[in-house]
Parts: structure tokens; sequence; C-alpha cells
């Protein structure tokens, strides 16, 4: 089976005007009086998350592992961005340069083993500005392996006439990895035309371990907000997907 992020024509059917202006008021309720005028996506993908904050005077540019995003991205961006094809843990593509905000958007951590995720925070904080922010959204992976969830429904789409089901069944590994196998299933008059099945492989890491890290290298104002965050705040071992932000001190 694929992966999900080869097929950018599936993976933006959930994109419309309503999730873009989400997506614009995550990043509104995210940097909320602080001064932000530059920021660097190291997980771009094709910008559905990150694009929005252009709309907000800020100068985004973003890297990705995988060319077929960035394309779609490209295409998507109202404005020209500066776009690298980069794996997050090794972020040299962007030299010396620093931004206001650097930030890993889309639960991407979670794709490397844990050790690697650490090292890609160690890349990413090489690239903020003294006094900048760090930030990342991830899956709530503590509370996925706490209740041992297995299948995950989102609500159907209609792309025109046909009704697109999306739904994901997680299969815990035995050496601590999840694997999502995401079943997409297209419909006209009540019949299925069309199957797509992907499989993603991730490496849950737990918010501690994050924060921890965040506090060795230096960080403070560490933030934990939901994703969108300006949803109401929960109880941590109750949210499905969070974010965090966090204020590198001043040299």
């Amino acid at each position: 089976m694929g992966s999900l992020y080869d097929r950018a024509d599936i993976y933006d059917l959930f994109e419309d005007n309503t999730r873009y202006q989400a997506y614009k008021k995550h990043w509104q309720t995210i940097f909320e009086g602080k001064n932000v005028n530059t920021m660097l996506d190291v997980s771009i993908g094709s910008g559905s998350v990150t694009l929005p904050v252009i709309e907000l005077g800020i100068e985004l540019s973003g890297s990705d592992l995988s060319e077929t995003m960035l394309d779609k991205c490209r295409k998507k961006a109202k404005h020209s961005i500066e776009l690298k094809c980069s794996d997050f843990r090794d972020l040299s593509c962007w030299g010396n340069r620093k931004f206001d905000v650097v930030a890993s958007s889309g639960n991407s951590l979670a794709y490397v083993n844990n050790s690697d995720v650490l090292r890609t925070l160690e890349q990413m904080d090489s690239h903020v500005n003294s006094g900048g922010y760090l930030y990342f959204d991830s899956r709530n992976w503590d509370k996925i392996i706490a209740e041992h969830m297995r299948f995950y429904f989102y609500d159907p789409l209609f792309d025109g006439d046909n009704r697109v089901n999306v739904m994901q069944i997680w299969d815990h590994n035995n050496d601590g990895s999840i694997t999502f196998n995401i079943i997409y299933s297209f419909e006209k008059d009540n019949h299925i035309f069309q199957k797509e099945i992907f499989e993603e492989h991730y490496n849950p890491i737990s918010k501690e371990v994050l924060v921890n890290k965040l506090v060795s290298m230096g960080y403070t104002q560490i933030e934990l907000k939901c994703f969108p965050a300006y949803f109401p705040e929960m109880e941590f071992d109750k949210v499905e997907w969070y974010s965090v932000i966090a204020r590198k001190e001043k040299c």
C-alpha cells in the first residue's frame, strides 16, 4: 500500500474555505501577543495548515520531504513562497537563516523515531531567531496508547455528486509503533465505484518527552493548546490533537 502523501489530490479532498478559515483562526490564536513576521514550516506538505498565515502578514517559507506535496503547495499558494525539498532531520538547506517561528505542522514529527524527533527539534531550534518561537502540533499519543484506540472515523464529505467516506484502522505493533490504515471509499447513487487504501507508520512520542526537550534547549513560556488552538481548553487526557508553542530566550 502506498502513502497518502504521494496522492495530494486525495489528501486535499477535505479542503474547503471553512477549513481554511479555521486554520487562519488557529494561527491568529497561536500568535496573539507575539511579534511574528517570518515563519518556516519544516513539514509544510501541501500547505493546508500554514498557507493561511500569509493573510496575517507573515512571510512564509517551507520545506518537506515530498516533492509531490510541494508541487501542490506551489499551485495553491496565492503568493510566491520559497519551498525546498528536505528531510526535517537535516535542515542544512536553509543555511544560517533564522525565522521568528520555526514550525512542524500536521502531526509530522511522529513519522520518525523518538530520538530523531529530538534531533529534529534541535535542527528547528538552530533556525529560530533569538526571542523567537518553536511550534509543533501532534496527535495526543498519550491518549491513543492509554485507550489503545483502534478505529477513527470522519464525517463523510461530498466532491460534487460523489460521497467520500474515510475511516482509519490503527494497528498497534509489538515495537510500540502504530500503523494507520487509511481507507477511502467513493460512492455515487449509493454504489461504491472506487476504493483507495493507504498505510502510514507512526512512532508515538509523549508530551512529557517533547516538553522536556524544549526546556533543555532553553525554551520558556511553553504554551500547550488544543488543535485548533481556539477550541475550548480541555483536560489533556481528553484532547485528541494538541499544539505547542514555546519562546526562545533572547541571547
